[in-house]
């Protein structure tokens, strides 16, 4: 995949990893045009982002749909609109279907709150506790057929601390997932990555471990 120039971003809720993009690129750090922000729910706090920002929104129920393929087409479709060269799943709430995987294979990111390829699935803040974690993080990884099973780009870790519970966890984790999707999106417009056989190529090189996000904004090879 070729520097993004351009992105469409899928939301279901608040749209805070939105917001993030849409601050950075006020601020000029980030490269980028958001094209258009997709939500499966009508009332999805991160639409009012968008449209305050003057960015095109569109609302697409699944609960309208009689079967998931139908849902995945339609989908397909109006994330095709102005041809985006990355699709950002920031808080999509959704298992992508085979009519959405195809067409956008390697150009479609999910993040994922857990280091990856630990705690795949729903409850990873209260499964790390469960397991006895010392550290959680999140994860941006592309989006394959496997469930948060596709190639990890990058992670951001926090130490799990005395009395935590998992909302406390998540709410110390968020602040780091926006900046972990800004410092990510901005990679991508900087360097050409691709995803070959489940193996991350960048700049031409193989990527072996996740890059993780600093102290200081930026990714860095471990």
């Amino acid at each position: 995949m070729k520097p993004v120039r351009r992105a469409s971003v899928l939301i279901s809720g608040t749209g805070s990893n939105l917001q993030a993009l849409i601050d950075a690129i006020f601020e000029g750090r980030l490269e980028l045009e958001i094209l258009h922000v997709i939500s499966n729910v009508a009332d999805a706090p991160g639409l009012q982002r968008a449209e305050q920002a003057g960015i095109r929104t569109s609302i697409l129920e699944h609960g309208r749909f009689a079967k998931r393929d139908d849902f995945d087409a339609a989908l397909a479709l109006l994330m095709s609109v102005g041809k985006p060269d990355l699709v950002i799943l920031a808080g999509f709430m959704r298992i992508i279907g085979e009519a959405v995987l195809i067409p956008f294979e390697g150009r479609m990111i999910n993040l994922h709150p857990a280091l990856l390829p630990k705690f795949r699935g729903v409850d990873t803040y209260q499964r790390a506790l469960d397991a006895g974690e010392n550290i959680h993080g999140a994860s941006i990884h592309f989006v394959t057929a496997e469930l948060d099973g596709g190639p990890v780009i990058s992670q951001v870790e926090i130490p799990v601390e005395q009395g935590d519970d998992a909302e406390r966890l998540a709410a110390r984790l968020g602040p780091r997932e926006h900046e972990l999707v800004v410092a990510t999106v901005e990679f991508l417009t900087r360097h050409a990555v691709e995803c070959d056989d489940g193996t991350l190529i960048v700049d031409g090189k193989s990527l072996d471990t996740p890059y993780l996000l600093q102290a200081d904004g930026a990714l860095h090879a471990r």
